[in-house]
């Protein structure tokens, strides 16, 4: 009986590891990608974000990247901040129509952005690097897509460029993508509404009105009959008592 049992056991949980190695075999691991953080920004307004790069390579360190300003969203303004051990490079196009920045028009933007690792500083196996960027004003758009290009030591590139499909799965190898939220309306933009009285306030305020009358013209009564009932009652003293 109790070698039963330890066979049935043995079984159950030998079936059990193999099912769930199936599931996890059809699963995988999920493969890093760029990314651009803070994911989400505000339209018509200014936002700091940062392009993560993870090195996927086991042998090669990543050397240069390379992203690619959306054509349907140009940017007006666009700075870096300097990461050390890099070098950074942009690239202009022409926009038309002009983009207004701050009262001025430019006809200018910037198309593309190239990091290049100097010497040893490439991200090397197992590390990520953060390329920090300002961006704005942001265009009004629901998201800006942002191609981009990893290329590693061993001249191996890494092609960030599937845009994302709505209601698809995620792309093997997906472009950042910042979305772009509306700005919220200022405070007392909204245009006031006139309150208009129903029916049935109108019946409530003649109610209200009768019941206050009503009150009123009972105080009045009140006071007038105390008043007679004191002159009734002084008189009644002045007046001699006639005896029988």
């Amino acid at each position: 009986m109790t070698r039963f049992r330890r066979t049935a056991t043995a079984a159950a949980a030998l079936a059990f590891t193999a099912a769930a190695t199936a599931v996890l075999g059809f699963a995988g691991p999920a493969s890093a990608h760029v990314t651009v953080n803070p994911k989400e920004a505000t339209q018509g307004g200014y936002a700091r974000v940062a392009f993560r790069v993870p090195n996927e390579s086991d042998s090669a360190s990543t050397v240069k990247l390379e992203v690619v300003l959306p054509e349907n969203a140009p940017v007006g303004s666009v700075s870096t901040m300097p990461v050390p051990g890099w070098t950074v490079a942009t690239e202009k196009r022409k926009v038309d129509p002009p983009i207004e920045v701050h009262g001025s028009q430019l006809t200018e933007a910037v198309s593309k952005i190239t990091w290049t690792a100097s010497g040893d500083a490439g991200v090397k196996p197992g590390q990520f690097q953060e390329f920090p960027v300002s961006l704005g004003p942001l265009p009004q758009v629901d998201s800006m897509v942002f191609k981009t290009l990893q290329t590693y030591s061993d001249g191996n590139i890494s092609r960030w460029i599937d845009e994302p499909v709505p209601g698809a799965e995620e792309p093997e190898h997906p472009a950042p993508v910042l979305t772009l939220a509306a700005a919220a309306a200022p405070a007392g933009s909204a245009t006031p509404t006139a309150a208009v009285a129903s029916p049935d306030d109108d019946d409530d305020d003649d109610g209200n009105g009768l019941a206050v009358g009503l009150g009123v013209a009972g105080l009045v009564a009140g006071l007038a009959g105390l008043a007679l009932g004191g002159l009734a009652f002084a008189r009644t003293r002045r007046e001699p008592v006639t005896k029988a």
